[in-house]
């Protein structure tokens, strides 16, 4: 399949298509909250990011972040050809719970070590995800968990089409 072309890049935004394959691990000077069930589960300062060649960028927060009981340990992984082993949570907050909506790396592969005691959440089962203030929307797709902000330019992987970019 052929690659898309990319979206033009406004100032102060980065294309995906500049990000590195394999994915680069890196700090975020940045707030990140997350809500769930009327209730900020998180809110923290202390953010790690994954920038990976036609995603948007996917946030890692310390599980210590987490208010106690946001995260449940679920049943299930998954493989990433360049992190390792994920493992899943369910996450709550307030009377809700949404299954798998959290994953980590424990022992991730040479090179991830940032990653290790971190989770990234799903945008799309969360009431709401902010970076620096901004709302952010899922990725397209529901597979990926990539968190779209205005400081991105696409496409992005993930919708209709976009398998084999």
């Amino acid at each position: 399949m052929r690659h898309p072309k990319p979206d033009p890049v406004r100032a102060g935004q980065e294309s995906v298509w500049d990000y590195p394959r394999p994915p680069r691990v890196e700090r975020v000077a940045a707030r990140v909250t997350v809500d769930l069930g009327g209730q900020r589960i998180v809110d923290t300062d202390d953010v790690v990011r994954v920038l990976e060649t036609s995603h948007p960028p996917v946030y890692y927060l310390p599980v210590d972040a987490f208010v106690a009981g946001a995260l449940r340990p679920a049943a299930g992984s998954s493989w990433c050809e360049f992190k390792g082993q994920a493992s899943y949570f369910d996450v709550v907050g307030g009377a809700v719970e949404r299954p798998k909506a959290a994953w980590g790396y424990p022992s991730p592969s040479a090179g991830y070590a940032d990653l290790i005691g971190r989770v990234a959440v799903y945008a799309g089962p969360m009431d709401a995800c902010t970076l620096a203030g901004e709302t952010v929307t899922p990725q397209p797709g529901g597979f990926y968990g990539g968190w779209v902000s205005a400081a991105i330019a696409g496409p992005f992987k993930g919708g209709p089409g976009s398998m084999g970019w």
